[in-house]
């Protein structure tokens, strides 16, 4: 799927620029390896082959936004728009 657009300016830069620079280095190879999954999956279902990533959706005022587990308060986030099926809105965050 094709990523539109990156919320998140540190994870930004890792995909347009391969620049960890505002990033926890722990956490780098494994949001690139949630990165480039993202890229090539063709189906939103494909989310739930990681078992180790979490995957779910979130409910109330964000549903529609799939969470992936990134470390223990940080989750990678996004929505996927059905009809040009791409990424949108994905971002890295502390949301516990």
């Amino acid at each position: 799927m094709r990523i539109r657009n990156v919320v998140h300016k540190g994870l930004r830069r890792l995909i347009e620029d391969d620049d960890a620079t505002g990033l926890q280095p722990a956490v780098v190879p494994k949001l690139r390896r949630m990165v480039s999954f993202l890229q090539d999956m063709e189906r939103e279902e494909e989310l739930r082959t990681v078992p180790s990533w979490k995957a779910h959706q979130l409910s109330g005022d964000r549903k529609g936004t799939w969470s992936l587990f990134v470390t223990r308060n940080w989750r990678m986030t996004f929505q996927i728009e059905q009809g040009e099926v791409e990424i949108v809105d994905l971002d890295y965050e502390d949301y516990h």
